[in-house]
């Protein structure tokens, strides 16, 4: 190992360079790698290096081992690995090299490490080398809250490049698309409303949150609406994506029977195609005509062409039966509470059997049971009543479903068919890991549109990190978490040697060192020679009204 110093002359100015490098043997040749740019360090630094190089075989004969002085510097070993994921899967080179790219690959994984707003993504830069390893000079919570509208301004752009990065040869025909909702703790975000609320959060302004996944159920591409708008009324702006953003034609959108309804079908251009699914009243409808016969619906798939429409019929026995147990549940608990208002009647005799009565009719109504079920009351006891027509009718469909394409018979069958509406489950999979597993896009900390929208986009793209990692750690029965926790303990060593400093970085132990290895990721031997400025303006609780 050695320092390679060299002096160039451009004009007037002189420039000097300082290398830290080794020399070694490969296949007979002599080879030579740079470990560490040192041009930024003082000129007495550079020379007490040197001459620690030089004395290597004894240092005490340059200085006392009281000298010596290692401290715990930054963590790297997390941040260098996500890093070198964000490159391999394509986020890095789409965000871009200039200062507003390496801000949001920042952000990127520093929502991996540990979820938070900017205030704490600055935070987490004087503990972790995020911005050595990315090569950022200064950071403040105002770099990162104008990122974020550099992010929602430049998406379409970041989207359009990590799609022709992940489909380098041949263009996917198949898309799938969902969409989410996500609850605001404030009352101040400028696209939060009151809507339909799938995390039934009564009283909540909301998000709406469109994803759309390749055939591989990975993003490429996230939208944000607001509260109040209808999940197909999303449909267009994925349509347009497709179309105007990847260029793409032949397209065959997958969404569920909520979002691909008639008239967002009829909207589709000519040259796409769908899969989705009809409601029970439809198939229902479709039974009383004759379209469809119950007997139709078996383990396997069974098709049945209405015009140009293909139906894939299919009944799903585990689900049925699951359904069956939860009516029984459904009734063990309204029969108990009938008990439990009768015993109460019995021992309170001035209390109101109408409204007993009243109490187990609002039990019915909330378990959805009411369709088979319903309250007597007979003086001052309170019995159930269960139609068994009504109920052998209502359980007529259970685990039955119906999917609907127009997807003609040479490019699919009625099985792929099938198979491709079940991968939605995977779109289902990814908003849980966005919204709460691992990269908790709640809470959202910002009120400003464009901050909205930049912050849901930096989970997207945490989202394809996160999977790779996900991907490369499968056998070794751990979590990302748990591995990014593992590797975030790894810091770099910092030994002062008199008025110089090297930043080393140790050997992992076995267990980080078998992550690293299935990830196919390399420590460096060293911190890049840097020292940003990071430090924040304001007290964690003023975020919530900044932006």
């Amino acid at each position: 190992m050695y320092i390679d110093t060299s002096i160039s002359k451009r004009g007037d100015k002189v420039y000097v360079r300082h290398l830290l490098r080794r020399t070694f043997r490969e296949n007979g040749a002599v080879k030579h790698e740079t470990l560490l740019n040192l041009s930024n360090c003082p000129e007495e630094e550079i020379a007490a290096i040197k001459l620690a190089l030089k004395h290597k075989g004894d240092l005490t004969s340059i200085a006392s081992i009281s000298e010596i002085e290692p401290t715990l510097g930054k963590r790297i070993a997390a941040v260098w690995a996500l890093n070198t994921v964000a490159e391999r899967v394509g986020v890095a080179s789409a965000l871009g090299k200039d200062r507003q790219g390496k801000l949001a690959l920042l952000q990127v994984l520093a929502r991996i490490i540990d979820q938070g707003s900017r205030l704490s993504a600055v935070r987490l830069a004087e503990s972790h080398a995020l911005c050595e390893t990315l090569g950022i000079d200064k950071l403040d919570e105002d770099d990162l809250y104008d990122n974020l509208a550099w992010l929602a301004a430049n998406q379409e752009e970041i989207e359009k490049a990590l799609f022709a990065a992940r489909f380098p040869r041949e263009t996917p025909t198949l898309f799938l698309y969902d969409v989410t909702s996500a609850y605001l703790e404030g009352e101040h975000n400028e696209l939060g409303a009151y809507g339909y609320n799938r995390d039934r959060k009564r009283g909540k302004l909301q998000i709406v949150v469109g994803l759309l996944t390749g055939p591989d159920g990975l993003p490429v591409a996230v939208r944000v609406f607001e509260g109040n708008t209808k999940d197909e009324k999303t449909v267009s702006e994925q349509v347009r994506i497709l179309a105007k953003s990847f260029g793409v034609k032949e397209v065959t959108l997958v969404g569920d029977r909520g979002m691909l309804k008639g008239p967002q079908i009829d909207a589709l251009p000519d040259d796409f195609r769908y899969i989705t699914a009809i409601t029970k009243p439809q198939i229902n409808k479709m039974l009383t005509q004759g379209v469809l016969q119950m007997e139709l619906f078996t383990d396997t798939v069974c098709e049945v062409d209405v015009g140009e429409v293909r139906y894939v019929l299919r009944r799903n026995r585990l689900r049925a039966e699951e359904m069956k147990a939860s009516r029984a549940s459904k009734l063990s608990a309204i029969e108990k509470t009938a008990e439990a208002q009768t015993k109460h009647l019995a021992e309170h005799p001035k209390a109101d059997a109408k409204k007993a009565r009243e109490k187990v009719v609002a039990k019915i109504k909330r378990l959805s049971a009411g369709a088979w079920l319903r309250a007597a009351r007979k003086g001052r006891v309170i019995s159930i009543v269960k139609n068994d027509d009504d109920l052998a009718n209502t359980a007529l469909l259970d685990g039955c479903y119906a999917i609907k394409s127009d997807v003609p018979k040479a490019s699919a069958d009625a099985q792929t068919l099938h198979d491709r509406y079940c991968d939605l489950e995977n779109v289902e999979r990814a908003f849980r890991t966005m919204k709460t597993a691992h990269l908790e896009l709640r809470p959202v900390y910002v009120h400003r549109a464009s901050s909205t929208r930049g912050h849901v986009f930096v989970v997207m793209l945490a989202l394809l990190v996160q999977r790779d990692l996900e991907r490369c750690w499968r056998d070794l029965n751990i979590t990302v978490e748990e591995g990014i926790d593992e590797l975030g303990a790894i810091s770099a060593l910092d030994i002062r040697l008199g008025g110089a400093t090297v930043s080393t970085i140790p050997k992992p132990n076995p267990r980080a060192a078998k992550l690293l290895e299935k990830a196919s990721i390399s420590l460096p031997s060293a911190l890049p020679a840097a020292a940003p400025r990071v430090h924040t303006k304001k007290k964690l609780t003023s975020e919530r009204i900044r932006n």
